[in-house]
């Protein structure tokens, strides 16, 4: 046996004693050219990797990213000079192949040491009378090109000098590599056509195969193509032929001509195994800007798999209601890990390159939670609190903001619980302008959401959502809220360090309105008992809708995962009749539904239990407004009755006096300067509003007693910038009009 030999080869044996005095022979008739190669030779040896160092250094054209076990879920291009697949080892490569080949390119290889001497005199022969043949560079020449650039072939071929350096780098790669390692390295590096590099890339590209499935014709072609890349089909055909013809398979050659042509037009597949094309948005995401070749992210296959799945189906349902494009992200609540990320809908999209879990959209009813949590904290509502939900027109610049709910109709008087869990529009607004729209605006930039504009720019209509968010951070935000008002960031690259959780939202408030979001007797009065968003574990949930059904969202959570989705149109095309209850929320639940019973813990399906600083009172409401029940409350802030004539209970007006379209008659028995009106507001920021009394500004809207002027007046509740809150009208009778000087402007 051969020395340099480990086992026999299949295909041919190697090299045995009686093929000694034939390479001894060679020497004696080329002893001058080995003669000057000895230092070439053996400078060579000590510049050359070995193969391992080689296999190491090798690169695919594509990253990949792993998911948390390690498994493959997405192959990226990031080199768009070459496309080279992953290394082949040899045991995976078609033995007809690795046969085809060294017929077609070195037949002696299993005997030469890697200079066939014998093709080195034909050469020179045919050369003496210009005559064609094939050439005499081995696979072992061959390869040593393929690891030198130096020895790499220009336009007009190789010059003297590299010739002889390729020739003495191949002689000294046979002294130190086998020849399955010269073999395996050739065929994943050589370029076989295009751009296509190694056996992997090509076999994909024209066969639509792995290395190790390729038959005798396919086998044949692919070994022509490493002399003659970009040979017509007619050509390669010929030249396959007579490679199966040596093998004594010409039966292979009917039809090759035809097989050729449809084979060498074939653009192939990107990827074979689809359980590699699982991730593509957050591939691009990861890799952009990186050169690391591959990337460990907190992604669960089987998850994404499950979720993309999900996503497809419901999507797929939707159809004819003009609805192609959905998002999904899932975020572990404890640790923020994205544990499936799915950008798009794939092939039903018709723009399935936008990334749906980072996009910009209007978040409709979705912000309403925190709005909710946020005059919670500060004590200014309660769950039990009473929300008007009638007609408001508000002014606002040059014309009315008139706030509608989803159904088109109003509810009357309704809890915040109530308001909260049905997303009645009014009630929300009429929250907003007790917090104002800046206060919120900064609440929600600190959970992580990345509005461009300003709260005032927004104005009343944040508390809608007018504002363009991403899904991924408002599943964040909802994981605050899942995590008792603990805010942290997500993230998506296993064992990436990350800040610690910052205590943000106050856990009381936190609590009743994760209570609300998962009480289905709240979201009767809208949704009805039996909805998508009840589900047989505990979780709280919120849907969301924008402005003429454009993009349609559901976003909650369980005790250990947060859900969110989004369905829509990249487009920005209206769905028909979508909503989302019908569109996001059924995958919200089958997603989470999934995700409770593959991981199953003791416990997990409870409600979470209340933090300090939460009581819950037995609630009556005057008049059957609502059921009586048991409510959570802040402490110190806990009603019995709720009676619908206290104004402190009732907030539906920011101007709790003078009431609108007031009347009042000067007592003529009374001097005019000891007769007031007081004007007083009901909200906690009444430092920072103004009183503007029929276009001229006041003060401060502290409590203020205005001296009586008859006329009809008009009383506005402005915020900073003179934006107006509310307002009401008036009139003062039965007097006579004083000199305009003596008109009051305000009062201490």
């Amino acid at each position: 046996m051969h020395p340099k030999c480990s086992a026999p080869h299949p295909m041919r044996p190697c090299m045995s004693s009686p093929s000694a005095p034939r390479r001894t022979l060679h020497w004696v008739r080329h002893w001058p050219l080995w003669l000057g190669g000895l230092f070439l030779v053996t400078q060579a040896a000590w510049a050359l990797p070995d193969f391992e160092a080689v296999r190491a250094a090798y690169r695919p054209s594509d990253a990949l990213l792993l998911d948390r076990h390690g498994v493959v879920i997405q192959t990226l291009r990031t080199d768009t000079h070459g496309r080279r697949l992953p290394w082949t080892s040899l045991g995976d490569i078609s033995p007809a192949l690795r046969e085809a080949l060294v017929l077609s390119e070195d037949r002696h290889f299993y005997e030469h040491s890697g200079i066939d001497w014998g093709a080195v005199g034909s050469a020179t022969w045919a050369n003496l009378w210009n005559s064609r043949t094939r050439g005499a560079s081995t696979l072992t020449m061959q390869l040593a090109g393929l690891l030198d650039a130096d020895l790499r072939a220009g336009t007009r071929g190789r010059s003297v000098v590299q010739k002889i350096e390729q020739a003495a780098t191949a002689v000294a790669l046979e002294q130190t590599w086998r020849k399955d390692q010269i073999l395996e390295a050739y065929l994943n590096l050589v370029t076989f056509r295009g751009e296509q590099t190694g056996i992997a890339a090509l076999a994909a590209t024209l066969f639509e195969k792995y290395p190790s499935g390729l038959d005798a014709r396919e086998a044949a072609i692919a070994a022509v193509l490493v002399r003659a890349p970009n040979a017509l089909p007619a050509v390669v055909a010929v030249r396959a032929c007579a490679v199966l013809r040596a093998e004594n398979q010409a039966a292979e050659c009917v039809g090759l001509a035809e097989f050729a042509a449809a084979t060498l037009s074939r653009h192939g597949a990107e990827r074979l195994d689809p359980e590699t094309d699982l991730a593509p948005h957050l591939a691009r995401h990861l890799f952009a800007g990186s050169t690391a070749a591959r990337i460990q992210s907190t992604l669960d296959a089987g998850l994404q798999r499950a979720v993309r799945g999900i996503l497809q189906r419901q999507l797929a349902e939707l159809s004819h209601r003009n609805v192609a494009d959905g998002a999904a992200i899932v975020l572990d609540n404890g640790s923020g890990e994205v544990l499936a990320w799915v950008g798009s809908s794939g092939a039903l999209s018709h723009s399935e390159e936008v990334d749906g879990v980072l996009a910009l959209r209007q978040a409709g009813s979705t912000l309403k939670p925190f709005l909710y949590e946020l005059a919670i904290e500060k004590r200014w509502l309660t769950a039990a609190s009473i929300l008007e939900d009638a007609p408001l027109d508000l002014s606002v610049g040059a014309g009315l903001y008139v706030p509608q709910d989803y159904e088109r109709d109003f509810k009357g008087r309704v809890s915040v619980r109530t308001a909260l869990g049905s997303s009645l529009n009014v009630p929300a607004v009429r929250t907003l302008m007790m917090v104002t729209p800046e206060r919120f605006h900064e609440r929600l930039v600190r959970l992580g959401l990345p509005l461009r504009e300003t709260g005032d720019y927004y104005g009343l209509s944040l508390a809608l959502g007018s504002a363009e968010v991403s899904l991924a951070a408002l599943a964040n935000a909802y994981r605050t809220l899942a995590e008792g008002g603990r805010y942290s960031a997500w993230h998506v690259r296993l064992g990436e360090a990350h800040g610690p959780s910052v205590a943000l939202l106050d856990p009381r408030a936190s609590f009743v309105v994760t209570d609300i979001l998962s009480d289905r007797n709240a979201r009767a009065l809208t949704f009805g008992f039996d909805n998508l968003l009840n589900t047989p574990f505990w979780s709280a949930a919120k849907t969301g809708t924008s402005k003429d059904m454009r993009d349609n969202w559901c976003v909650g959570f369980s005790r250990r995962y947060t859900v969110a989705v989004w369905v829509g149109n990249d487009s920005g095309a209206p769905m028909w009749d979508v909503s989302g209850v019908s569109g996001a929320a059924p995958i919200w639940r089958a997603v989470l539904a999934h995700l409770e019973a593959n991981a199953p813990a003791r416990g997990a399906h409870a409600p979470p239990p209340p933090p300090a600083g939460v009581v819950q009172a037995h609630v009556r409401f005057q008049r059957g407004l609502e059921a009586e029940r048991d409510e959570w409350f802040v402490a110190g802030t806990a009603t019995a009755q709720i009676d619908l004539a206290a104004r402190d209970q009732v907030a539906q007006s920011l101007i709790s006096a003078p009431a609108d379209h007031t009347i009042v008659a000067l007592d003529p028995d009374i001097p005019p300067a000891a007769q007031h009106l007081r004007f007083l507001c009901a909200s906690p920021l009444a430092d920072q509003l103004r009183w503007r009394l029929d276009g001229r500004v006041l003060g401060r809207a502290r409590a203020l007693d205005w001296p009586l002027w008859p006329g009809r007046h008009e009383l506005d509740l402005v915020g900073e910038g003179g934006v107006l809150i509310e307002r009401v009208h008036f009139e003062v009778r039965g007097a006579s009009v004083r000199a305009a000087s003596q008109r009051p402007t305000r009062a201490g």
